[in-house]
């Protein structure tokens, strides 16, 4: 679509014919009063994005990583907290404010050429992101139609059939994208309440099993509590190749598993279309059933599942799903995986049309598609989730503080904000240098303490963003006012 598009009576963006069938997603404009969206669009997108079938692997990513009950718990209802708080408080405002794509406001702030870069880390990993969600999906079909499926630690395909599995449901998510947000919102509104019935029903059958299994008597939540921690979360060491969890690590990675899209700013992308700021508590839909009841669920499941053996690690959600609910199950692990699948690779294809913005979105969410679809194949990406999404909100998280800075501070301290816009460079070498720095001072922190600290060394790495920026803006705009903007 070209820059200097406009938008026509009842918001259809003049561009290719897939684009008006997609009613126009306003990528380099900001979004009209009249394609304003409700608050229950949003309630339905966030539920049906983290209420899906990645739970169904995150869960039982916290047994083998060797959490206790408690930490589990609490962890989960502070982490999630922080994860809504920073939707309502840090994204949500600018985005009803600005009313822009993530990746065009960064274009203003950074220059063409730095906001190209970001674009591609961007896109390249949400199509990790949903690789790993249409992974999910595959694993129902394995059961299915009885092909083998990988292991825990499994980094590439072992068979044809998985690789049919994954093609076949990749392509069926990427054209559901391609027709953009209004559409990923009635898919995710549709598919939403049943799967949250099913989650619980995981959860329930998953009890019901142990109970039976280990001939608890539960008489009230204090038995239910004992049972917790003396056969699910058990606490002790974690699976071969998994890290150690504690409350902190649950805390954190529950509040920034999410990173990119609330302190990280991709989410300005969904909630320029929020009629009200307030919106951003929609958020809490998705925390509190996907990221706190689903993964409890599918905790459970995998739990019982090495209570039975101990020796079978695999992490598979349709089998998983399959041996909790049957026929429900399997489908349940199937549509789960699209409404996750479908905004992420939304998100990724407005990063890919962003640096080429003439070209069709609903062509750049395809070919996107199938770059998550090619990703999706290795089930590394999957297997590693849990250290894949604190990685990938690491990387993404300066521009946030970037964004946060230059909407609300540069004015108040007699900054430019927009610099790159309203100067015409290129790049932006303060907020070059805010990324590249940040991203420098999180790398030497995991190499002098731990990889493990991947999933907490964002928190103090997006304050140094924030001051780098600040600094560096100060130097930058007085060295090239003269050249490029009058005072």
């Amino acid at each position: 679509m070209d820059q200097q598009a406009q938008v026509q009576q009842g918001g259809a963006v003049e561009g290719s014919q897939h684009e008006g069938a997609a009613g126009g997603e306003f990528e380099r404009q900001p979004v009209p009063q009249s394609r304003l969206l409700g608050f229950k669009s949003f309630i339905g997108m966030y539920a049906g994005e983290h209420c899906a079938g990645t739970e169904l692997m995150i869960g039982p990513l916290f047994v083998a990583a060797g959490v206790s009950a408690y930490d589990l718990v609490m962890g989960l209802i502070v982490g999630n907290a922080l994860a809504v708080l920073s939707w309502v408080f840090l994204c949500a405002p600018i985005a009803t404010r600005a009313r822009l794509t993530l990746y065009y406001q960064l274009e203003k702030i950074c220059g063409k050429y730095l906001v190209k870069l970001y674009d591609v880390a961007n896109g390249v990993m949400f199509c990790f992101l949903a690789g790993a969600m249409i992974t999910v999906s595959a694993t129902a079909l394995g059961v299915w139609f009885k092909f083998p499926m990988p292991g825990l630690t499994d980094l590439y395909p072992n068979s044809v059939g998985w690789v049919v599995a994954v093609l076949a449901v990749g392509a069926l998510i990427s054209v559901v994208a391609a027709y953009g947000y209004e559409t990923v919102s009635k898919f995710a509104n549709i598919a939403a309440p049943w799967m949250v019935l099913v989650f619980l029903v995981f959860g329930f059958v998953g009890l019901r099993q142990f109970i039976t299994s280990t001939g608890a008597e539960i008489h009230s939540a204090g038995d239910l509590w004992t049972l917790a921690k003396t056969s699910i979360w058990k606490g002790g060491d974690p699976l071969p190749g998994q890290v150690k969890f504690t409350f902190w690590h649950v805390t954190f990675f529950a509040w920034f598993c999410n990173m990119a899209m609330h302190v990280g700013m991709s989410d300005l992308s969904v909630f320029r279309f929020a009629k009200k700021s307030w919106y951003g508590v929609a958020s809490a839909s998705g925390m509190y059933v996907g990221h706190f009841m689903a993964w409890i669920s599918a905790s459970i499941l995998y739990a019982y599942q090495l209570h039975l053996n101990a020796a079978d690690t695999d992490v598979l959600p349709g089998p998983l799903a399959f041996r909790a609910a049957g026929l429900a199950g399997l489908i349940c692990v199937i549509i789960a995986g699209w409404t996750t699948a479908n905004p992420t690779i939304y998100r990724a294809g407005l990063a890919f049309q962003a640096i080429i913005p003439k070209a069709s979105r609903f062509k750049v969410t395809l070919l996107t598609g199938l770059v998550a679809t090619i990703a999706a194949m290795f089930p590394m990406l999957a297997m590693k989730l849990l250290g894949f999404v604190a990685l990938y909100g690491m990387l993404l998280m300066p521009m946030g503080a970037v964004v946060v800075v230059d909407f609300w501070l540069m004015r108040k301290l007699g900054l430019r904000s927009n610099f790159a816009e309203l100067s015409g460079r290129p790049f932006n070498w303060a907020a070059g240098l805010a990324w590249f720095l940040t991203l420098g001072f999180c790398g030497a922190v995991m190499i002098l303490y731990g990889f493990d600290k991947m999933f907490f060394v964002s928190l103090p790495g997006w304050f140094v963003a924030a001051v780098v920026y600040i600094l560096a803006s100060m130097v930058y705009q007085k060295a090239v006012r003269p050249a490029g903007l009058a005072a």
